[in-house]
């Protein structure tokens, strides 16, 4: 593991005069939060937060924003996000400042985390004027009767963004929900509100009216119940335990939500896969964004045949990560969020060694490197006592595990209350496709760990079991943000009998319609 104490040079976009401009746009009467850059603990800016009379202030004016937003014309709509667009392709060096800054990932992870709204932009402006045009259907009497499908926004759309992507999420869930005809009011994590609100800034460059994308800032206990409560539909990433507590608020107060939550999400290796490519794959899936990623890999299965080799090139090549802090593209791998969540992730650690497992690699905090830098860790020798055995981590930390039959691995991946993601690496791809289509998950990557599902905007992405409710992306990432108005018409009154028509003849009419419509397939 290569060693830098150095102290990292923060960027030179990230100004005091940069960082006080943007806080300035949320409401806060509660005081101020202080946000520090990860790297080294020093607080670059106090954070407002935000009051429940702020939060609703910020929906009052949402609302009102929101009526001549949703009155526009799809297309006018779109045409602000062709612009935004360029806009946050041609700023995305200074997004990915802002978001190192904040969260302490390395460059790679912060550039690519920039690349995600345009690519849903990208994806909506070709769906969305088909999505959200009205669509004719047919009546329930032909020629005399017709029925529209209308889309109408729901409102103001609630969006509670995580700390670990808090660009992709806060500012690509909301993309759909505006080209919709909403309005927004966004919570982001207090570590990480610098680059979501430099997203919405962009946005109003790019000619979104001010006021119809809010951003209010505060712990969730503080703010989640004020926010939810004044919200037409909730958009949530983050844990399950907190995503249940949002999902019963908003089934009380009858409105959507779309939650997803944890994973410890498994990967299984077969006989005959490309165990380099394989082991490549893990490196990512696992310590990838330093295993901050709800997709990344917890669990891998390795058949026994093949567990010694995948083993020892996987330790290898984990050990060799260069970890560090840096603002430039030298880091394979940054610190973690927080101090906080280390802890959380050395406990799952210390528990695992404490119940007999056997650290690999890594096991340790690297205080020498930055206040929440932690190794990345292999185990061996987990189990379902242990809490990283069960219990999602969230961190650069994976168990290895061996399997006889590919049934057994089959079975040892879905013994989990969690269903978010999977990897399954083979040669064969039909073979991999099918130990794929058996694993109980939302997403199954063949031959990846995670990416190439989440990339894929034109399908939805989501979670089941334990890991969420709903998707984004796709269709229903779009869609889920409208109601349905059924509009329809009646030419000629044909659904009930004429004056004085007995009722009994009236039937022997319909029922002989009815079996018109079977007959000629009549909808």
């Amino acid at each position: 593991m290569t060693l830098s104490p150095a102290r990292p040079v923060r960027p030179a976009s990230v100004t005091d005069t940069f960082l006080q401009q943007l806080v300035a746009r949320v409401p806060g009467s509660r005081g101020s939060w202080p946000l520090t850059e990860v790297y080294t603990g020093d607080v670059l800016v106090g954070l407002p937060q935000s009051s429940p009379a702020d939060i609703s202030a910020a929906f009052e004016a949402a609302r009102a924003a929101q009526v001549s937003w949703a009155a526009l014309p799809v297309r006018q709509r779109l045409a602000v996000f062709k612009r935004a667009h360029a806009l946050f392709v041609g700023r995305a060096r200074t997004v990915a400042d802002l978001i190192q800054v904040e969260s302490g990932k390395n460059r790679r992870m912060a550039i690519e985390e920039t690349c995600d709204p345009p690519m849903v932009m990208s994806h909506y402006l070709r769906r969305a004027p088909r999505l959200l045009a009205p669509r004719r259907r047919g009546g329930p009497v032909p020629v005399v009767s017709s029925s529209t499908e209308i889309r109408v926004p729901k409102g103001v759309v609630g969006i509670i963004a995580p700390w670990n992507f808090p660009f992709a999420t806060g500012i690509s869930d909301a993309i759909p929900a505006l080209m919709a005809g909403n309005a927004v009011v966004l919570k982001p994590d207090n570590k990480t509100a610098l680059s979501p609100l430099y997203g919405v800034q962009l946005l109003e460059e790019a000619g979104l009216p001010r006021g119809l994308f809010q951003v209010v800032c505060g712990e969730g206990p503080d703010v989640g119940p004020a926010l939810i409560d004044a919200s037409d539909y909730v958009m949530f990433t983050g844990s399950t335990a907190t995503g249940k507590v949002i999902g019963e608020r908003a089934g009380r107060n009858l409105i959507g939500c779309c939650l997803e939550l944890g994973g410890k999400n498994p990967m299984i290796v077969l006989p005959d896969a490309d165990l380099t490519a394989a082991v490549s794959g893990a490196i990512f899936g696992a310590f990838g964004n330093t295993g901050q990623i709800c997709m990344h890999i917890e669990r891998i299965y390795l058949p026994e045949s093949r567990y010694d080799a995948f083993k020892d090139a996987f330790v290898a090549k984990a050990a060799a990560l260069d970890v560090r802090a840096s603002y430039d593209f030298g880091p394979e791998m940054g610190s973690l969020v927080s101090v906080d969540h280390l802890r959380r992730v050395q406990s799952h650690v210390d528990d695992a060694v404490a119940r007999g497992a056997t650290v690999l690699c890594g096991g340790q905090a690297r205080p020498d490197l930055g206040p929440a830098f932690f190794e990345p860790t292999i185990l061996e020798g987990v189990t379902k006592d242990m809490l990283c055995g069960v219990t999602e981590t969230f961190g650069p930390v994976v168990a290895l595990h061996r399997y006889r039959t590919v049934d057994e691995a089959v079975a040892l991946a879905n013994d989990t209350d969690y269903g978010l993601n999977a990897s399954v690496w083979g040669r064969d791809l039909r073979a991999a496709s099918a130990v794929a289509a058996r694993l109980e998950t939302g997403n199954v990557n063949v031959n990846d760990s995670l990416a190439t599902t989440y990339a894929a905007k034109g399908t939805p992405s989501g979670g089941v079991k334990a890991s969420g409710v709903g998707a984004r992306h796709g269709d229903q990432g779009l869609l889920k943000y409208t109601d349905v108005q059924n509009l329809a018409v009646l030419k000629k009154q044909v659904m009930s009998p004429r004056l004085g028509q007995e009722y009994g003849k009236y039937v022997e009419g319909m029922l002989t319609g009815l079996r018109l419509m079977r007959r000629f397939r009549i909808r």
